[in-house]
């Protein structure tokens, strides 16, 4: 049986694809800056603040889960979110790292 496309790259390749993936897309870009702009776990429903439907708001939740960025708190009949510190802290430095990479180009001007 063949490779996986994920499994010829590094884990640390592969970690920063998954946390890229965070901010592909807009509405988990806004779920992002309303979690940091609230500086608190948001309780309740996000579909109000964000005008997205239920089912695309819970999707991107999901997903935004799966990948450690945020964290949720289920006490029914609420959810709560926030962002997750060490995971945020760890895309701040691997994106960092990799753009303060490139000191300067000397091609393609």
């Amino acid at each position: 049986m063949g490779l996986t496309k994920t499994e010829i790259f590094t884990e640390e390749q592969n970690r920063i694809a998954d946390l890229a993936k965070a901010f592909a897309h807009p509405a988990r870009v806004a779920i992002l800056q309303l979690l940091i702009a609230r500086k608190a776990c948001v309780c309740g429903d996000l579909v109000d603040e964000l005008e997205l439907a239920q089912a695309t708001v819970s999707q991107h939740l999901k997903e935004l889960k799966r990948i450690g960025i945020i964290q949720g708190e289920i006490n029914p009949p609420r959810v709560c979110y926030c962002i997750n510190p060490p995971v945020w802290e760890e895309a701040r430095q691997a994106f960092g790292s990799m753009l303060e990479s490139l000191e300067s180009v000397t091609c393609c001007n």
